[in-house]
């Protein structure tokens, strides 16, 4: 067995094989080499603070392939500067290598215009700011919408939302600053619809209502009615009523009357004015009124009673005075007697004491 595995043609083969693979993996190497150019490395030039110009034109003579970066605008340089390559110029490259190049555009990249038409003044702003679009000058314009943003103007031109402007552009916005007060309306009647819509429009007021007599929506019909009339004031934005026909006014003046008696009421001038006077009437306070003190008829009654004792007692003094009496006669005194008289007065006393005790 050991004998046949050292045998010369065993031998034989496993140098062939051996000598195979080495020679395999020889040429594998020089092709690396020839393929990847190895040795031949070309270092990068500077071209830092050149133009993009005398760039280009200096890498396709070394032979390197470049990329271009002008994404970013940089206002202190000047256009079309190279102001970065990678990889750093000195590095060797392989021939044929790309190599970056970061250039100052000639502006500030552009960007879309957002759509902030019709929408309120302070969020527009904030948006055109946040996109980076400055703001100029705030026109104000009469308008239903207040505080509205109507236009967006970019020298002097309208701007539509979408349209592409550079970052940083100077804008002017048209802002609607409200309704206008007590416009004279428009005579529109023996115009046709398309004409009385243009004039309306331009009198800053709205088509509202447009009935036509067929019933179809001919623009060239002719107004025959209007309301509100013509002459009347109204404030801007308000919508104005047509009816059409075929037929002229002139035609159709029973139409007309009609139309009259509805939406022109008629008044009676020959009645006086009615004149009302505005009551301002302020809050009073009242203080409670206090109940009546209630009247003491007792002790009234109580005095009365004292005064009868009193009655009684001066009835019993002409009992107990008739002995002086007497002696005063005997004393020669004559107008003692007139005493005695008067005694019968507080006799009738008691006939008041029986009227208040009853």
């Amino acid at each position: 067995m050991l004998k046949s595995l050292f045998s010369w043609k065993v031998l034989l083969n496993l140098v062939i094989a051996i000598g195979i693979f080495v020679g395999l993996v020889w040429l594998t190497f020089r092709w690396l080499e020839y393929h990847t150019n190895h040795g031949q490395e070309i270092p990068v030039p500077n071209v830092v603070n050149k133009s993009i110009h005398d760039a280009v034109k200096i890498l396709d003579d070394t032979g390197l392939e470049y990329e271009v970066d002008s994404t970013n605008y940089d206002p202190k340089y000047r256009p079309f500067q190279v102001l970065q390559i990678y990889p750093a110029p000195g590095s060797r490259v392989k021939d044929g290598r790309t190599v970056r190049l970061k250039v100052n555009p000639r502006t500030w990249a552009q960007i879309a215009v957002p759509d902030v038409i019709n929408k309120y003044s302070g969020l527009a702003f904030q948006r055109l700011d946040q996109v980076g679009l400055k703001i100029g000058d705030t026109i104000y314009e009469p308008s239903i919408q207040k505080d509205a943003l109507l236009r967006i103007l970019y020298k002097g031109n309208a701007v539509n939302p979408g349209a592409r402007l550079p970052r940083f552009s100077v804008i002017d916005v048209v802002v609607g600053s409200g309704p206008m007060r007590n416009i004279s309306i428009p005579n529109v009647v023996g115009l046709s619809v398309k004409e009385a819509r243009a004039v309306i429009t331009k009198s800053m007021f709205e088509v509202g209502l447009v009935e036509h007599e067929d019933g179809n929506k001919d623009e060239s019909d002719i107004i025959y009615y209007q309301d509100p009339a013509s002459g009347d004031v109204r404030d801007q934005g308000m919508q104005i009523d047509l009816w059409a026909s075929k037929k002229t006014p002139a035609e159709l003046r029973a139409k007309v009357e009609q139309l009259n008696s509805i939406y022109r009421m008629k008044v009676d001038t020959s009645l006086p004015p009615v004149r009302y006077e505005e009551v301002h009437s302020e809050p009073s306070y009242v203080p409670p009124v206090a109940p009546p003190a209630p009247k003491k008829e007792t002790p009234k009654a109580e005095t009365v009673k004292t005064e009868t004792p009193k009655v009684q007692t001066t009835t019993p003094k002409p009992t107990a005075d008739k002995p002086k009496v007497s002696n005063n006669n005997q004393a020669g005194n004559t107008h003692k007697p007139a005493a005695s008289t008067g005694t019968k007065e507080p006799v009738e006393k008691p006939k008041a004491k029986k009227v208040v005790v009853e």
